[in-house]
């Protein structure tokens, strides 16, 4: 049950507890699950499957709207929930794309909802919080604090099948999610670049080390279809 409904301007910030039917039970299965969400938007989504975090570096190339549009389009036509972190760069561009397309997105964010950050992207706020979902283990009146963009990463893996890498450095905080997938037992795609951009370095070190390359979309759908639908109906 929803325990509380907070009025701001025409929209409702709900909150969610981990006790409450609306919990999403993907979310449980976790570490450290939040006990507390707070939501702007339409919650259902936290239900819809199948669902893909989107992630990658906050500098991408000039290629990267390219690859992103390329292996997630298909896949929001498919009706899969995109996941990210509405940071800039990746996070943002996987948001963008899925609204322009009309599909389903939710941004998971390191702030309350009073406080969006990065400031750019409150008009990209509104807009998922209209059409998508908008959620932070934050109360409201909580800014955006340095630790709290890693925390919220394994909300963002802990809400999807797999966690799709576009682009990442080496040293990048991409990984930090990308740590997180694995521990959850999630499947971890990278799509490969050249080694001489140090957006894709990160994507060839994440393939050689055994996460899956993607070529297409159809390797992650091929994917859901044999063994993550059944994952998912055993949540």
């Amino acid at each position: 049950m929803i325990v509380e409904e907070i009025h701001r301007d025409l929209l409702f910030y709900k909150i969610i507890t981990i006790i409450d039917e609306k919990y999403p039970a993907m979310l449980k299965t976790i570490k450290d699950a939040p006990l507390v969400l707070y939501a702007s938007g339409d919650t259902s989504l936290l239900f819809d499957a199948p669902a893909i975090s989107v992630i990658g570096t906050r500098n991408p190339s000039e290629a990267a709207f390219l690859k992103t549009k390329f292996v997630i389009d298909p896949l929001i036509r498919e009706n899969w929930v995109v996941v990210s972190g509405m940071a800039k760069g990746i996070d943002s561009l996987a948001h963008k794309l899925t609204l322009n397309e009309n599909g389903k997105t939710i941004a998971v964010l390191g702030n309350g909802f009073h406080h969006i950050y990065p400031r750019d992207n409150k008009r990209l706020f509104y807009q998922i919080e209209q059409n998508g979902l908008a959620i932070s283990e934050y109360p409201p009146n909580v800014p955006p604090k340095k630790y709290h963009f890693p925390e919220r990463n394994r909300i963002i893996s802990g809400l999807s099948f797999a966690t799709l890498v576009i682009e990442a450095t080496e040293k990048s905080g991409t990984m930090i999610t990308v740590d997180q997938a694995l521990d959850q037992g999630r499947e971890v795609y990278a799509v490969p670049g050249s080694p001489h951009v140090p957006q894709t370095k990160g994507c060839l070190k994440l393939i050689q080390e055994g996460a899956k390359l993607v070529i297409t979309h159809e390797d992650i759908q091929k994917d859901w279809e044999t063994q993550g639908l059944y994952w998912y109906k055993c949540m």
